[in-house]
């Protein structure tokens, strides 16, 4: 299993939960130290575990280490971001990053995977793009990062429908907002905080 965004939040998380069901770890992220922590947890579970430093928006560096693996069964594309902004207080540079992670990459990462699972057709494989309520709802402050994960929703659909005949599952796992070290920054505006816990019905985040 890939596990991209792998070093800290749900993909940590994601890639954890993958070892304990019993997968073989290949995790990408930008910090070698959260590479390195998740090493050892994937490790305790008896899975081997194959780490890569690598910024996804680096085509030909993610390509090189997709290609490089003997198999992948199971893609977790979780790498992603957001930079909230009021709407017309958004900056070029703010959107064109996210664009290019949460969207762009993931579809390249995608991509990528998918044609070295195509090469095994008995086996086929699973992709789980990671999605978010945002790519079902709007929300203040956060419209580019809604407009991408739509686009992960409108590309899973696509994606699913094309690959089934192929034995490739393709799936979006949206949740709302979790208990990463990034939102807990988000969360330090208690305004931010109180307005998503009121529309969460169980009044809490999930946590990882």
């Amino acid at each position: 299993a890939l596990v991209t965004g792998a070093g800290k939040g749900i993909g940590r998380a994601c890639a954890i939960a993958l070892a304990e069901a019993g997968a073989d770890l290949i995790i990408i992220s930008r910090t070698k130290k959260d590479l390195d922590k998740i090493s050892k947890i994937i490790k305790k579970f008896k899975s081997k575990c194959n780490s890569f430093v690598c910024d996804v928006t680096n085509y030909n560096q993610v390509r090189q280490i997709i290609n490089k693996q003997k198999k992948i069964d199971i893609l977790v594309n979780n790498a992603g971001t957001n930079i909230p902004e009021p709407f017309e207080k958004i900056k070029q540079d703010s959107m064109n990053y996210l664009v290019d992670l949460n969207l762009k990459a993931a579809f390249n990462v995608a991509q990528i995977v998918v044609k070295k699972m195509l090469k095994n057709k008995k086996r086929g494989g699973s992709v789980i793009n990671m999605s978010s309520q945002l790519g079902h709802v709007g929300m203040t402050g956060r419209n580019i990062y809604s407009m991408t994960k739509f686009g992960i929703e409108g590309l899973t659909k696509g994606m699913g429908v094309e690959l089934a005949s192929k034995n490739i599952r393709v799936n979006t796992v949206a949740p709302t907002f979790v208990e990463t070290p990034m939102v807990k920054r988000f969360f330090k505006n208690k305004k931010f905080k109180k307005l998503a816990l009121g529309n969460i019905p169980l009044g809490k985040v999930a946590k990882e």
